[in-house]
């Protein structure tokens, strides 16, 4: 059977990479901007990338420049170097996901995402899937996992069949993806729902009108999207979307 999300994801507004501000020291996907989340009753959404020596580090880009002092692929710095890494406009450095499921500790819902590594949405995956479901393996609270790579999502059914998982799913507009247009195409119509045993996506917010999204609503799916930015967008959004991503304002709490 494949496992369902639990009624907490569609509750609060789920903070994406945490509840980040970095004019209040809160980087993407850091501690501090967990702590926010957590204290404001918002779930999180998160990234995970891999580490030289294939550890889950919470952080979205595959290069460091963006978000980290430091320059280069996440992919080349074991995890030791990267903890002690510093996140930019904050004082701390690059989360393990250990770290962050340890402080989450099941008070608010957390959905995770598992980065492509395969670089097109491939089938070169394994080592990030297997690192997250170790860590998961005591987890007690409301978690997801999901990933733009249907392969990915297949690997977490095979290591994690209790665990619900989804799909982030998108537009795949030519000019926004690095990607041959064959492989846009595809993806695009989402395929692969039932055959990853997913019980949910995450949207692109402005393509939410797509047809294949209202079919697989009607089929049952539960229906997430990505990235809300303010509350018009919000209101907008929920005509389809049964909660949101949100960042750069404080979502509406239910009730």
């Amino acid at each position: 059977m494949t496992p369902r999300l639990d009624d907490a994801f569609l509750g609060a507004p789920l903070a994406h990479r945490a509840l980040h501000d970095m004019t209040d020291g809160r980087p993407e996907n850091s501690r501090a901007a967990i702590a926010a989340a957590i204290a404001h009753g918002y779930g999180i959404e998160i990234d995970v990338q891999l580490s030289a020596d294939d550890q889950p580090m919470v952080f979205h880009d595959y290069a460091l420049d963006r978000l980290a002092a430091a320059k280069g692929p996440v992919r080349a710095v074991p995890a030791t170097t990267l903890t002690h890494t510093p996140l930019l406009g904050g004082a701390e450095g690059i989360p393990t996901l250990e770290e962050v499921l340890a402080q989450v500790a099941g008070q608010v819902p957390l959905l995770i995402e598992i980065k492509d590594q395969d670089g097109g949405m491939g089938e070169n995956i394994g080592p990030l899937e297997v690192a997250t479901a170790a860590a998961l393996a005591t987890y007690q609270g409301p978690v997801a996992v999901m990933s733009f790579n249907p392969h990915s999502v297949a690997r977490m059914a095979d290591l994690m069949p209790h665990i619900p998982r989804g799909l982030v799913t998108s537009s795949y507009a030519k000019a926004d993806w690095p990607l041959p247009q064959a492989t846009c195409d595809r993806l695009r119509a989402i395929p692969d729902f039932d055959r990853v045993g997913a019980s949910f996506i995450s949207h692109e917010a402005a393509d939410l009108s797509r047809p294949r999204v209202a079919e697989l609503k009607r089929a049952g799916a539960n229906i997430l999207c990505w990235t809300i930015r303010s509350p018009k967008a919000e209101a907008e959004a929920r005509k389809v979307a049964q909660n949101v991503t949100f960042e750069g304002y404080l979502a509406a709490l239910p009730g």
